[in-house]
């Protein structure tokens, strides 16, 4: 019976549920909080070790001094901050789109934080569980060497580049059939392939997450060359990606990135941080960890949310100075603004 139930599942996970179901069987039973052990390992450890891109301007950039920076790396430092109490106690393990999944569930990293979008077969058949949105995106197209195209459908025939083992590729064959367009795609193991391919002449196109785009056009030779067209073919929700047997490190995980939103929407910064620890404001107070235990329902302190703000800013801050006004990318925030100003960034209370 247990060897006819691995049979019909994905290999990587075949040996993990054979463990389980065997310990059932023989009575050993089963703990649905055995995932604790990762928020545990991961103190014991005294460092959190977080899996980021290859190299993503914005998201997750390594300088020639070895220091890394962007918006996934600034999630990973605000999670080190809640767990350890200190953001440079993360070891960044840079993974390509088609290693990450695989890296999380063989227990190589801890958490993956690295622009990857939440879809169902990723969480149903890969075991894994997404902590929530932290950059809502949409995938769409840049094009080089064609000044007349303004719109995705123009694109009929025009050659494409993109990354395997990503969404974007299944993405774009659906665009072009939808609308009875021809695909000539060319797919490349690595994003730094498809934006070469797409220099060297290989393709006219390139297709990702418009985010994405954003930052490869700035490693482009000629950048000002290349335009992103305003269509958006998909949903992209990105977030933080944990295994799915571990569900005290999920919510942990989880409830940081509600606290960064939270910390925007209550006005709280790395500026006003000590003011917030003052306030008399009950929401406030339960943010800062001075009523309501919060932290300790998660195995965590009760400051383990303020002190994510100190370490890497709220949402806006951490926001703006990556990716936003304040970065070489400028991307609007559009979706990512706050759903009280007109976006659709919306967070479940501290309470």
């Amino acid at each position: 019976m247990i060897l006819a139930l691995v049979r019909c599942i994905p290999v990587r996970l075949a040996a993990r549920l054979t463990a389980v179901l065997m310990a059932a069987a023989l009575g050993l039973g089963w703990s649905a909080d055995a995932g604790a052990g990762t928020l545990d390992t991961v103190k014991a450890r005294g460092s959190l070790t977080c899996g980021v891109s290859q190299g993503l301007p914005g998201f997750s950039d390594r300088a020639a001094s070895g220091a890394w920076s962007g918006f996934d790396v600034d999630f990973c430092r605000a999670v080190a901050a809640a767990v350890l109490g200190d953001p440079t106690k993360v070891t960044f393990v840079p993974l390509s789109a088609s290693e990450r999944f695989d890296a999380l569930t063989a227990g190589r990293i801890d958490l993956l934080s690295r622009n990857s979008t939440w879809t169902l077969e990723r969480e149903a058949v890969l075991g894994l569980l997404f902590a929530g949105i932290t950059f809502h995106d949409g995938q769409g197209f840049m094009v080089l060497r064609r000044p007349a195209i303004t719109s995705a459908l123009e694109l009929d025939g025009v050659p494409v580049c993109v990354q395997e083992g990503t969404t974007s590729a299944a993405n774009v064959a659906d665009f072009f059939r939808a609308n009875s367009m021809r695909l000539t795609l060319r797919t490349l193991p690595t994003a730094a392939e498809a934006l070469r391919a797409l220099e060297a002449g290989q393709c006219d196109v390139l297709t990702t997450d418009q985010s994405g785009l954003f930052a490869e056009r700035l490693k482009l030779a000629k950048p000002g060359e290349a335009v992103i067209l305003p269509d958006v073919i998909s949903k992209e929700p990105l977030g933080p990606v944990v295994r799915n047997d571990d569900l005290a490190w999920f919510n942990a995980v989880k409830w940081v990135n509600y606290a960064l939103v939270n910390a925007e929407e209550l006005g709280i910064s790395t500026a006003t941080a000590d003011e917030a620890m003052r306030s008399t404001k009950p929401d406030v107070r339960r943010f800062v960890g001075a009523e309501g235990d919060l932290g300790a329902k998660l195995g965590l302190d009760n400051a383990f949310a303020i002190r994510a703000v100190r370490a890497v800013g709220n949402y806006a801050e951490v926001y703006e100075r990556n990716v936003g006004a304040n970065s070489r990318l400028a991307i609007p925030r559009g979706l990512n603004q706050l759903w009280s100003m007109g976006g659709i960034l919306y967070a479940p209370p501290l309470r």
